[in-house]
C-alpha cells in the first residue's frame, strides 16, 4: 500500500470516528484503532488531533463544493428562477446519504470555540457562500436561503428526524415541509433524500 493510500485509509477511519464521537470525544488512539494502525503512526502522519480533524473537515467541505460545480452555469442563466436551483439542491441532498460527511461537517460548524477549528469552519462557510454568489450571480438573499435550507436538512438528519417524524406531529410537519414527498425515503438508510432548495 502506498503512502497516499495509507493516508486515505486513516482519513476515512478518522471521518467515521469523528462523525460518531465528535472532535472532543475522539482521540488519536480511537482513530488508530478504527484504521487498524498504531497511534504513533497517526500522530506521525498528521501531527495532532486538531490537524487530523482539520484535514477530515477540509475533505468533507471540498467534496460538497465540488458537487455543486456542474450545476452553476445552469443556475447562473436564471438565478432568480426557483426551478434552476433544484438540481443543485438534489445533488447536495444525495451527499447526505453519507452520514459521516454530514456529521463531520456539523461537528466542525459547532466547534467555533476551538480557535483552530472555528477559524477553519468560518473560512469554509465564507468559501461556500462566495462560491455560490460568484458562480451563479445570485443575490445575497438567494445564497443565504440555499445554504439555510441545506443546514436545516443537515440538522434534521443529524437528529434522525425522518426516522422518528411519526412520533411527533410538529416534527412530522417540519420534516414534510423540509423533505417534501421524499420524507419516507429520507428515513431509509440508503435512499436518496430530495429536499426543497427553492426559496
Amino acid at each position: 500500500m502506498s503512502a497516499t493510500e495509507r493516508r486515505e485509509l486513516v482519513l476515512a477511519a478518522a471521518s467515521r470516528a469523528f462523525a460518531r464521537d465528535g472532535y472532543h470525544g475522539t482521540s488519536t488512539d480511537a482513530v488508530a484503532r478504527e484504521a487498524g494502525v498504531s497511534q504513533p503512526y497517526v500522530v506521525r502522519m498528521f501531527g495532532s488531533k486538531s490537524r487530523l480533524f482539520a484535514d477530515v473537515f477540509d475533505r468533507a467541505m471540498r467534496r460538497i463544493m465540488d458537487t455543486f460545480e456542474p450545476y452553476f452555469d445552469d443556475v447562473a442563466a436564471d438565478p432568480e428562477n426557483d426551478e434552476s436551483w433544484l438540481p443543485m439542491g438534489i445533488a447536495y441532498t444525495e451527499l447526505l446519504e453519507d452520514r459521516d460527511l454530514l456529521l463531520v461537517m456539523m461537528h466542525g460548524f459547532t466547534s467555533g470555540a476551538n480557535p483552530e477549528i472555528g477559524a477553519l469552519a468560518r473560512d469554509w462557510m465564507s468559501r461556500l457562500y462566495t462560491q455560490i454568489r460568484t458562480r451563479t450571480g445570485c443575490s445575497p438573499e438567494r445564497a443565504r436561503t440555499f445554504i439555510a435550507n441545506g443546514m436545516l436538512l443537515n440538522t434534521l438528519l443529524a437528529m434522525q428526524v425522518p426516522e422518528h417524524a411519526g412520533q411527533d406531529p410538529a416534527l412530522e410537519e417540519l420534516a414534510v415541509c423540509a423533505f417534501g414527498s421524499t420524507l419516507d425515503a429520507a428515513g431509509s438508510e440508503n435512499s436518496s433524500v430530495i429536499g426543497d432548495f427553492r426559496s
